[in-house]
């Protein structure tokens, strides 16, 4: 079987075989240019690894849970995870292991370190706007680490990234295929990119360069110089030095970023010889190719490799509704996520805490009006500065737990491709801290039953003689620090009646204790740190304490960003009060609209917004017949339990100890119930939206990504809920 070809041995009839990337170097290589030495994986070994071990059918139930149209992010994220984990835990056929093997031994020392890198039909075509989607690993030594990679390879045809780009990309799971190339590693003294056109300017074309190797530069951990020239003449135009502190080199098991030496930190990468070659040699590359490129390069001693040729796909200009790229940003180094870290723990989040108790310190009913449409045109200013804050730092973060998830998935190799999460889990979240004094609260009242069966009323008429002295010092506590984010839709009345709920129902049971798998997931963290050795296990550790302060954070961000939406809320509250009369008829809209329109009643005595039809509730009027309804597993468990399905934080007030949570999302400031649900089910999918991560600190069962849930059940269904599959059961 043809599963392996050589460099000389490919040409254009081999292209569906070995893919656009393997062919351009062939091409290049056999035009003169200086090529390491590689040998291709074709298309004929993956389609014989899907179809040997299942994966085909397997793939296509993956993606066949729901709409891939109506597929979130974070959902998209998840069925790539557990794609991949499928490739890594399914073993290569002996026959296809042995001629991988003997292909590598006849083509390499054993010694020699390799790239192992995707080459995909169509991956590197002009016009591609998703080039560059699949992976690469250097530094590769022997067979076996080889073949694991391929793996890896294989398993990034079907990535998030690639899934973004599903219908540009053709992918099929019949007939879509991923050629791997292994490559000569060369270990160069400085490495590069040049584009052939600027993207910015068609008159020039540009090189940029490090020190070491190129993984620095596109990972953007390593700045690089850059050098603009005349696209026509090669004449410099322009040189902007970047600051050179660092470069990346082969280390004992991959690659390490290492500092510079002190003689290189003033010198550039490139001298003016070394320019005019790599300029020479893209442009070379152009007129082969008949197109622009973006041409990636090393220098070994005055000799340069050239590593890659690809047409420039920025040229072709984005869609700006096109989110995808800001999506596949999101994707972070280990050095990136440090940084990202230092900066959100030791300055932004001081920062928001700060903000809030700043603008919570206003008395807003002394503000006269015009006074109060001012400070609520300030909050309003403040909260949007907020929020950009959290899409640009915050949400990046995240990438701390999926970064770690494939480093533990691809050490480890589980059954389980989320069994990475029971690592990251019994943190300091605020909304745990929250629940465990509800939990407290409401411990003290199930040992008084006289307590128990008036609360309402002696909270409400301040009678003390049933309620002990502990109790209200604990409650008055828990409000003024959770209500007036948790509770604010109440928070006027001295305890709103959703606390006062939460309370009682928690008092009904025995006290909820937090699993207790601390043997377990002690067990499992050693196991992961034994993949490790060197420095390798060091850094594994420190991806695992980044991993749990993203993780951690995944949940507090929300809290911390509410405070403040608190209080231009309260804002907005205290304007709406004081214009009832002329509010009676109108319909809140969003927030930010709210505000304006309120803001402007405040200024203008005789304004009077139009009035807005409420929106109706339309579970009553629809029903789906389906029993069983299919949606993402984001906790493990099977439970049985009655549904209460919440649209709004008001339902609340009625859930019920044992009840099933069926919500379109669990907001960071709904997670008190959770403590008294037997299973979660949402329509949002994904391992890290809010009610995953709270379900599975509880233990319970979870069920993200079910389309129309909160239409398709209604209040008082009984439903079972299996989080291993993903499945939720009505009757």
């Amino acid at each position: 079987m043809n599963w392996i070809v050589t460099l000389d041995n490919i040409d254009s009839a081999k292209l569906p075989l070995v893919g656009g990337k393997a062919y351009a170097l062939a091409y290049l290589a056999r035009n003169g240019f200086k090529v390491p030495p590689l040998v291709s994986v074709t298309t004929r070994a993956y389609h014989h690894f899907v179809s040997e071990t299942g994966l085909r059918e397997t793939i296509a139930l993956e993606l066949n849970r729901k709409s891939f149209a109506d597929m979130r992010w974070e959902e998209i994220w998840d069925a790539a995870l557990r794609i991949r984990n499928l490739f890594l835990t399914k073993a290569i056929p002996p026959d296809l292991q042995a001629a991988l093997s003997e292909g590598f031994s006849q083509n390499f020392d054993r010694q020699d370190a390799v790239v192992v890198r995707s080459s995909a039909p169509g991956e590197d075509a002009a016009g591609s706007s998703f080039a560059g989607l699949h992976e690469s690993y250097v530094n590769l030594k022997g067979a076996k680490a080889v073949l694991h990679h391929i793996r890896l390879v294989w398993a990034s045809l079907w990535s998030d990234a690639a899934l973004l780009y599903r219908q540009e990309l053709g992918l099929d799971i019949e007939t879509s295929a991923m050629a791997v190339i292994i490559q000569k590693i060369v270990a160069g003294r400085c490495s590069g990119v040049a584009f052939t056109q600027s993207p910015t300017d068609d008159t020039q074309a540009v090189i940029e360069a490090v020190y070491g190797l190129n993984q620095g530069l596109v990972d953007g951990d390593i700045a690089p110089d850059r050098w603009t020239l005349n696209r026509r003449t090669g004449q410099l135009l322009a040189h902007s030095a970047a600051k050179r502190d660092a470069y990346m080199a082969p280390d004992s098991d991959g690659i390490k970023q290492r500092p510079l030496a002190s003689a290189l930190i003033d010198q550039a990468p490139l001298k003016a010889n070394d320019i005019k070659l790599v300029f020479d040699t893209a442009q070379a590359s152009e007129q082969l190719f008949d197109s622009p490129q973006d041409v990636e390069w090393t220098f070994e001693g005055d000799m340069l490799y050239v590593l890659q040729s690809r047409p420039i796909t920025t040229l072709h200009k984005q869609n700006e509704k096109d989110s995808r790229s800001w999506y596949l940003s999101l994707s972070r180094s280990f050095e990136n996520l440090k940084s990202l870290r230092q900066q959100i723990e030791s300055k932004l989040i001081p920062e928001m805490i700060a903000v809030a108790a700043l603008l919570a310190e206003t008395q807003l009913s002394d503000l006269a009006n015009a006074e109060l449409a001012k400070e609520i045109e300030h909050r309003q200013s403040v909260f949007k500065k907020w929020v950009d804050v959290y899409w640009a730092e915050f949400i990046p973060f995240a990438h701390g737990v999926r970064l770690f998830g494939q480093i533990y998935n691809d050490a480890v190799c589980p059954t389980d491709p989320y069994e990475f999460m029971d690592l990251l889990g019994a943190t300091q979240m605020l909304s745990l801290e929250r629940n465990q004094l509800l939990e407290e609260l409401a411990d003290i009242i199930r040992q008084n039953p006289a307590a128990f069966a008036n609360l309402e009323t002696d909270l409400a008429n301040d009678n003390r003689s049933n309620l002990d002295a502990s109790f209200l010092a604990k409650l008055h506590d828990f409000t003024a620090r959770f209500s007036e984010q948790t509770f604010a839709t109440d928070q006027k009345k001295p305890f709103p009646a959703i606390l006062i709920n939460v309370i009682k129902e928690m008092a009904t049971r025995p006290p909820a204790a937090m699993p207790d798998h601390a043997n377990t997931v002690e067990q499992k963290i050693q196991h992961f740190f034994s993949k490790f050795s060197g420095p390798k296990l060091q850094e594994a550790k420190e991806m695992l304490d980044l991993a749990r302060a993203s993780y951690q954070l995944r949940d507090d961000d929300n809290i911390y960003l509410d405070r403040i939406e608190a209080c231009l809320q309260a804002a907005l509250d205290e304007g709406s009060t004081r214009l009832k009369n002329r509010l009676q008829k109108w319909a809140i809209p969003e927030l930010h609209e709210a505000a304006k329109e309120v803001v402007r009643m405040l200024r203008d005595p005789h304004y009077v917004p139009r009035n807005q039809p409420r929106t109706q509730n339309k579970q009553a009027s629809y029903r789906l017949q389906a029993r069983q309804l299919i949606g993402q597993p984001a906790g493990p468990g099977l439970a049985k339990g009655s549904a209460r399905v919440v649209v709004s934080k008001d339902d609340l007030a009625e859930f019920k100890n044992g009840e099933v949570l069926i919500c379109d999302a669990v907001d960071p400031n709904m997670t008190f119930v959770v403590p008294l649900a037997s299973a979660v089910v949402e329509r949002r999918g994904g391992m890290l939206i809010h009610g995953a991560i709270i379900a599975r600190e509880y233990g319970l069962p979870c069920v993200t990504g079910v389309p129309d849930v909160t239409r398709a059940i209604r209040s008082g269904d009984p439903v079972t809920v299996d989080g291993y599959l993903g499945i939720v059961t009505i009757g």
